[in-house]
């Protein structure tokens, strides 16, 4: 990530007055490079990684290199990559609570046009009710539509991305008891209730 370049886009994000369409201009371009940095990180891991998995095979000769190049990978750029994580997870939560209110300053449609939905996609989400920034960038995951990210866990645009790192870090904060347990009955993974009989006469 360019410094000089995150500052200016930042700076340009925090000048007084600034329209909402330049605000969510800004907040992508900035997201877009924290992104980048995050997966050149993740790269490089993997790189490791890789390396220690061929060296399996001369197993037990290898066993101190291969715990070595597991440990690069593990420490590799940690503070650039928790540092990325960080501000992900910050901007997700603005977008998530859209604090700045873009989606009413914006609307529906120049709102689609600044996060490249395409028009068959934006007939959907209206139809689906996801009309808000959150609804758009994480629920109906839409934005850059033409993109195709695919259903891998975790991808998508820049703004889905930090929307997703706020998930996951509300997640791993939120005090256990105040988590909603998904195998409840009648949650998403938890048993059906019953079905309502009732009694129909003629």
């Amino acid at each position: 990530m360019t410094p000089t370049v995150t500052t200016r886009l930042c700076n340009i994000a925090m000048k007084p007055g600034v329209s909402a369409s330049t605000n969510l201009i800004t907040t992508r371009r900035i997201l877009r490079r924290v992104v980048e940095q995050l997966d050149s990180i993740n790269a490089e891991r993997r790189a490791l990684r890789r390396q220690a998995a061929k060296l399996k095979a001369f197993l037990p000769f290898t066993q101190q290199t291969i715990e070595s190049l597991e440990q690069q990978a593990q420490e590799h750029r940690e503070d650039a990559r928790s540092g990325a994580r960080t501000v992900l997870a910050g901007f997700g939560q603005s977008v998530m609570f859209d604090r700045d209110g873009l989606a009413a300053a914006l609307g529906f449609d120049r709102m689609c046009d600044l996060m490249s939905v395409n028009p068959v996609h934006r007939q959907q989400a209206h139809e689906d009710g996801d009309t808000s920034l959150r609804g758009l960038a994480y629920i109906s995951r839409l934005e850059d539509s033409a993109a195709g990210y695919g259903d891998d866990w975790g991808a998508g645009g820049p703004l889905f991305r930090a929307c997703h790192a706020a998930m996951i870090q509300f997640i791993k904060e939120c005090p256990e008891d105040q988590l909603p347990d998904p195998f409840a009955p009648g949650e998403v993974l938890g048993p059906k209730p019953p079905p309502v009989l009732r009694i129909v006469t003629q």
